[in-house]
């Protein structure tokens, strides 16, 4: 079959089928309640939906700690439940991506239960032990602050177990054929039931060596990568897997493989994390190189781009001096940082709640060269609640409209709270107000979607990042098949006056057509163009000949 790159012009909305919509009024949000705002996404203008852990789990970490692959956590719903979602979606034109979370199981899983109850059990060597403490135990912690030791001692096992997250998280040993054999045959399973790809967690930890004898820096089995991506390819030629993978550029290439015959998708954590230092100082220079340094992919690979995910933004790849400047941007407060590199807080109210400013972040992300991910509530500016812990402050119900509960429930007790108290509370802070207003951060973001997949050169073509005088100002050019694109962002607070020459020659640089108003630019006797941008000013151009806008008002 052949592969179909749908991917690289794609929109993926992340969402919690816990947290979006309940249907049956129990505090749960469901497949039921989701089928009930398919018709509110595909109005979006997103184009897939990436699904958060729904299998059956006890719920410790967010669904992370999963019990049973193969089942839907009853309060969800049912595996037919799932199957009638995913025929929805398909009916609207959306695709369904789902989390694998095969680095570890939860502690309750039948697999576990069987190892630790005797050695000779078939399931033991699926996991990774110890009769010894090994001395780095108290390195390599996912959650430090959190998390004191990676090595867990189990009475009924009479071993130490290796888990890189909680302890109630044991790590599989995906080193094992067997393990590998069942990886692919939960990939197999969900794909037949209507998936079209997956998230896989933990990438790197999944593709990892293990056990009391392995280092501080592990080997990692990148042909295990490769395997998964022809068993898909063999089963469904265009399913994909986006990988989350927070790793430096030079191993980049070690994840996608040099002929694209690994990942298809990988999350670009190095620009992610300059993007904000970018965002706290008002200087692209950090973000300008970490673009240049992942520019390098497959031909079929594709960066998945982001700001803000389900877990904390992860600081620990920028300098300490930069870092700072973000936490004090951002989250000053020691209650909004988390595992002493990040930060758990929502995009607007790190934001400060401006809209010119969301809209500014958001821009960016849509120009960016990949494949935009955004995240439930991005599209309405959603807040977070601190009190709650650790990553759940972020994790909070979607708000649909003004009436109790946000209307995600009928029930009095959701399982988190809705926001409902200060600015980012659901009275002020919902899809049913947004959708009424035209000047709204919502219809602001279905109009941007849909004119970013209205300009495939970004997620298809190269990219330029253009020489400018001023720090403040990001200029990339993108090209594809002989058209080409212009972005240009003002990160500072204050208007910014740049003169730019887009690099095309006299002709195919004199004129900028604005995508998103009506003020075009026309080059100087020295083919240069001079912009001004507003405080957070943003401006997409297609760049054509000129004569562009007279066949452009004949169409």
């Amino acid at each position: 079959m052949i592969n179909d790159l749908w991917y690289k012009n794609a929109v993926i909305y992340c969402l919690s089928v816990e947290t979006f919509m309940d249907a049956n009024g129990d505090g749960v949000g469901d497949f039921q309640g989701l089928m009930r705002r398919l018709d509110y996404l595909a109005g979006l203008g997103v184009t897939a939906l990436w699904l958060m852990p729904f299998q059956r789990s006890p719920g410790r970490d967010d669904g992370y700690d999963v019990s049973d692959y193969y089942a839907v956590d009853p309060r969800y719903g049912t595996l037919g439940d799932f199957v009638e979602f995913t025929h929805a979606a398909k009916q609207r034109g959306l695709r369904v991506l789902i989390d694998l979370v095969v680095n570890h199981t939860s502690d309750q899983h039948p697999w576990f239960q069987s190892a630790r109850q005797d050695p000779a059990s078939p399931y033991r060597d699926w996991y990774v032990w110890s009769d010894k403490k090994p001395k780095n135990a108290d390195k390599g912690m996912v959650f430090p602050g959190v998390q004191e030791t990676t090595w867990t001692w189990d009475d009924k096992a009479g071993a130490f177990y290796f888990h890189r997250f909680y302890d109630f998280q044991p790590d599989l040993n995906t080193a094992n054929p067997l393990v590998q054999a069942e990886i692919l045959k939960i990939m197999g399973f969900w794909i037949q039931l209507g998936v079209s790809g997956f998230r896989m967690d933990a990438a790197p930890f999944v593709i990892s060596a293990k056990g009391p004898d392995v280092g501080d820096e592990p080997a990692l089995d990148y042909d295990m990568l490769r395997t998964f991506r022809e068993f898909l390819q063999w089963r469904q030629g265009d399913a994909i897997v986006l990988c989350e993978a927070n790793v430096l550029p030079d191993t980049d290439m070690d994840y996608f493989g040099d002929d694209g015959e690994r990942m298809q998708m990988m999350f670009n954590f190095q620009v992610n994390q300059n993007l904000f230092y970018a965002l706290a100082s008002a200087d692209t220079r950090p973000l300008a190189k970490a673009l240049k340094a992942t520019a390098k992919k497959s031909s079929t690979g594709q960066w998945g781009m982001f700001l803000r995910n389900h877990d904390e933004l992860d600081l620990g790849r920028l300098a300490d001096d930069q870092r700072q400047t973000v936490f004090q941007a951002f989250g000053p407060d020691p209650g909004m940082q988390l595992y002493d590199r990040g930060i758990r807080r929502r995009l607007a109210p790190m934001l400060e709640g401006g809209q010119r400013r969301l809209e500014l972040a958001y821009s960016l992300l849509f120009t960016m060269p990949g494949t935009p991910v955004i995240r439930y509530g991005d599209e309405i500016g959603m807040g977070d609640d601190l009190s709650l812990p650790e990553r759940n402050c972020a994790r909070t119900p979607m708000q649909w409209s003004g009436e109790p509960q946000g209307g995600f429930t009928k029930s009095d007790k959701p399982v988190l709270p809705v926001i409902a108290d200060g600015p980012y509370g659901f009275g002020h802070v919902n899809a049913a107000e947004q959708r009424r207003q035209p000047g709204s951060l919502l219809n602001w973001t279905e109009r941007i979607i849909r004119m970013r997949k209205e300009v495939p050169e970004i997620g298809w073509g190269t990219f330029e990042v253009l020489r400018l005088r001023d720090p403040a100002v990001l200029a990339v050019r993108y090209a594809w098949r002989r058209n080409h694109v212009l972005c240009v962002h003002n990160l500072s607070h204050a208007p910014r006056e740049v003169s730019i020459d887009v690099g095309l020659g006299d002709e195919d640089g004199r004129l900028l057509v604005n995508l998103l108003g009506d003020e075009h630019s026309r080059a100087d006797e020295r083919g240069r163009h001079t912009l001004l941008l507003e405080a957070y000013g943003y401006r997409w151009y297609r760049i054509g000949g000129l004569d562009y806008l007279l066949r452009r008002s004949e169409i």
